[in-house]
């Protein structure tokens, strides 16, 4: 997961209220239950010991939410009576929660905002093509295509006098084919697209398939569901959990690989080391398992990024004579986003040991 967006996070004190918030249920009560939710969660962080006017700010925030349509949740982050960040998430939390403490609390981003893998949907004929956009958001029309429109469809005859016409049918589909894959070249070029998910029947999904470029082909899926079904909306949203999943098992094998004492030790795991790497601005790609004894853990921290230690005395060593304390995984975030690494959630219990662990740019 690319970090950038947390800047503004990092470009003031704390403390900071961290609140996580489900708006994914909609029913005829949503409003009142989202207010009654909203007075909670500000109630929960003046008995944390947030000040009134942040306690005001998020609750207002939280209220502006009351009819809002966005299918997962929202985070915000807030200090000083203002919200500074407010972003929308990518599937719901497990829980609404709200946290006071000298750090945002952005680890559950990695989890709840970080892969949202943005899929480029064609539906495929033999007359052209649609492109939907899709995302855990929603949908937006990508555009799409027009072929040639005429002859499309073969005869039933096989007298010797139609075998012309059956040759122009076949044409007419591989120039329409051609076509398709260079649209979707140029709509997977515009969009970023991390998936491209072709729909339709078997033969016209394959030979669009096969005239893509080759640097495209691993993105490809072909659906076996058609039309706007709703066994299409859970065929897409398989292939993009199935992407988010592969995506963090690549990693992890990577760590896995890289701590080997063969590659020099170039991956780190457990607090201390984590934060030696953390203060030298070694750390390339951080790996975090949510709820982790080592995420809890409390480790000290300066008003700088890099001022970051297990022990209080080792800051004042360090010559910072003001600390705080806060979770590692928040005050290692701090750091990733600072020097521009990258952060990734994994599930695995196995790796890294204790929950946390990194890449590092040099041993």
């Amino acid at each position: 997961m690319d970090l950038a967006f947390l800047h503004p996070l990092y470009e003031h004190p704390g403390p900071w209220a961290s609140v996580y918030v489900d708006t994914s249920r909609h029913t005829e009560d949503t409003p009142h239950e989202r207010h009654l939710t909203a007075q909670a969660l500000a109630r929960d962080l003046a008995d944390r010991g947030a000040d009134e006017a942040t306690c005001r700010a998020v609750r207002h925030a939280l209220e502006e939410l009351e009819h809002s349509s966005e299918p997962h949740g929202r985070a915000l982050f807030a200090r000083a009576g203002e919200v500074v960040l407010d972003p929308p998430l990518a599937r719901p939390p497990l829980r609404d929660s709200a946290d006071w403490a000298p750090l945002p609390h952005t680890a559950p981003l990695l989890e709840l905002a970080g892969e949202d893998p943005v899929c480029v949907v064609a539906y495929v004929d033999r007359r052209g093509a649609h492109f939907v956009l899709r995302t855990a958001l929603g949908r937006q029309d990508a555009g799409g295509v027009t072929g040639r429109q005429w002859p499309v469809h073969r005869t039933s005859t096989a007298d010797w006098s139609e075998r012309h016409f059956q040759l122009k049918v076949e044409n007419t589909w591989e120039h329409n084919a051609a076509e398709i894959a260079d649209a979707l070249t140029v709509c997977q070029e515009e969009t970023q697209a991390d998936l491209l998910i072709l729909v339709g029947e078997d033969r016209e999904r394959r030979a669009v398939h096969e005239r893509l470029p080759r640097r495209l082909h691993d993105l490809v899926v072909e659906a076996p569901h058609g039309g706007g079904s709703r066994l299409l909306d859970e065929d897409v949203e398989s292939v993009r959990q199935a992407h988010v999943r592969q995506r963090a098992e690549r990693e992890l094998s990577r760590f896995l690989a890289a701590r080997d004492p063969g590659e020099g030790g170039r991956a780190v795991e457990g607090v201390p080391a984590l934060v030696e790497a953390a203060r030298e601005h070694r750390i390339d790609e951080l790996l975090i398992r949510l709820d982790s004894p080592d995420a809890h853990r409390e480790v000290w921290i300066g008003e700088d990024p890099d001022q970051v230690a297990v022990r209080r005395t080792d800051l004042k060593t360090l010559g910072e004579q003001r600390s705080w304390a806060a979770r590692a995984d928040d005050a290692l975030m701090r750091s990733a986003v600072a020097t521009g690494a990258e952060a990734v959630a994994v599930g695995t219990a196995e790796a890294p040991v204790g929950g946390l662990g990194a890449l590092l740019r040099w041993p």
